[in-house]
């Protein structure tokens, strides 16, 4: 018994597919600008005066203040 669900590939998915086939430097390039963001290291100076500047919330944000 097929499943013919199991061989679908959307419109979407074969795009990215036929993209990545014709342009492999796309793989690099999104490593790169995955990198610039998230690889970096954390200054323990700029964490606290973020932490310690960081306006607290109140618990229902719709309600005026009264």
């Amino acid at each position: 018994m097929t499943f013919p669900w199991k061989y679908y590939e959307s419109d979407a998915a074969r795009l990215l597919s036929e993209l990545m086939l014709e342009k492999p430097q796309i793989a690099g390039e999104k490593n790169k600008g995955l990198a610039l963001w998230w690889d970096r290291t954390l200054d323990a100076d700029e964490l606290r005066r973020a932490r310690e500047s960081e306006v607290r919330q109140q618990a229902y944000v719709y309600q005026t203040k009264a």
